[in-house]
């Protein structure tokens, strides 16, 4: 009989409680500390409230699960299941995936933990691709061996509404976001692998939009090979409407379906503030099915 193996991940996949029951997975919510006190998304915070509270200037912090509550879950997941798979996001945004690593040490092989860069819409994507790895038979080891494989092959491009928040977190100097804010000036960011990186500015939405899919386009020419290898995706942060158009918009200019419209996650929107948009790829592992 084959293993029976689980698939764990983090809310910032954008995997909420009721999607993870949906699709049989366990997601482990991110803690925030909001004003000294500590929510836990989609648990006690939800994406308004913590939009509503970033607005008016809270502190907010992001943190790492309580290694108490990811071994009290692995624990309980074993119970039922032989081994399981941990997907958290990118160790190059949180220490949640060296945490997981040293913790699963102790499982002798059953608690495999991949590191394979990924976050929100992306991450999301690598829960999707581990449970086709679990229908085709893969063992959990083998699981993490090919999804830290092709943790490259995935793209974010992300414009910025307001500096404002970037400026908060020390990412970009005052002076510059002064001067930014006078001009206008909507930065492109990008997310390849390990960290939020700058990549582009743009002096308002619409020639932004344009930057990132040009972006877009390039890595799906040189780097993936064509569109019809890759997952499309849009994500955004409190920013539906403009979301679900700019993936009309991608849609048309790439002969592809987008695989999910997101909101980014909250660790994400910490950094970035309310009414980003981006433009997301991974690539498809149908050659390990």
């Amino acid at each position: 009989m084959s293993e029976r193996i689980a698939i764990v991940t983090d809310s910032n996949s954008g995997i909420t409680q009721e999607a993870a029951k949906n699709l049989g997975v366990f997601v482990i919510p991110m803690p925030f500390v909001i004003n000294e006190e500590t929510f836990y998304e989609d648990i006690s915070l939800s994406q308004e409230a913590f939009y509503e509270k970033l607005q008016n200037d809270a502190d907010i912090s992001t943190s790492q699960p309580a290694a108490g509550d990811v071994l009290d879950l692995w624990d309980k997941i074993l119970e039922d299941y032989d081994a399981l798979v941990h997907i958290p996001m990118s160790s190059g945004l949180s220490g949640s995936c060296a945490t997981a690593t040293a913790l699963a040490a102790d499982y002798d092989g059953r608690v495999a933990v991949v590191n394979n860069q990924r976050i929100s819409v992306t991450q999301r994507q690598s829960v999707m691709d581990a449970l086709a790895l679990v229908q085709a038979g893969k063992s959990a080891a083998e699981i993490k061996d090919i999804l830290e494989e092709v943790k490259f092959e995935s793209s974010i491009y992300i414009m910025v509404d307001t500096l404002k928040y970037l400026k908060k977190g020390g990412r970009i100097t005052p002076a510059a976001a002064a001067v930014a804010t006078v001009l206008r000036i909507k930065p492109v960011l990008q997310i390849q692998g390990e960290k939020l990186d700058a990549f582009a500015k743009a002096r308002n939405d619409k020639l932004a939009r344009t930057i990132m899919i040009d972006a877009m386009r390039q890595d799906i020419e040189k780097r993936f090979g064509g569109a019809k290898q890759l997952h499309l995706f849009v994500a955004h942060t409190n920013n539906d409407v403009a979301a679900r158009e700019f993936g009309a918009m991608i849609e048309q200019e790439f002969g592809v379906g987008i695989t999910y419209c997101d909101p980014l996650s909250l660790s994400v929107s910490c950094h970035i503030g309310p009414g980003a948009l981006a433009i997301a790829c991974s690539k498809k592992i149908d050659s390990y099915l």
